[in-house]
């Protein structure tokens, strides 16, 4: 199997990306092929994703 990657993200102060990142890690993605995000509000440019998908997802 090629890589894994993930990607995490929340979209509020209440929200926490501990549960999302412990799931990774038991589906073997390793820390550094995880891609998080953390904003708030309207925004939906997300960075992290956008760099993964334009660096590993072709």
């Amino acid at each position: 199997m090629g890589k894994v990657y993930g990607y995490v993200r929340v979209s509020s102060m209440e929200q926490n990306e501990d549960r999302q990142l412990l799931a990774m890690e038991k589906a073997g993605v390793a820390a550094g092929n995880i891609f998080k995000d953390k904003q708030f509000g309207k925004d939906f440019h997300r960075a992290d994703v956008a760099y993964a998908h334009e660096e590993n997802w072709h």
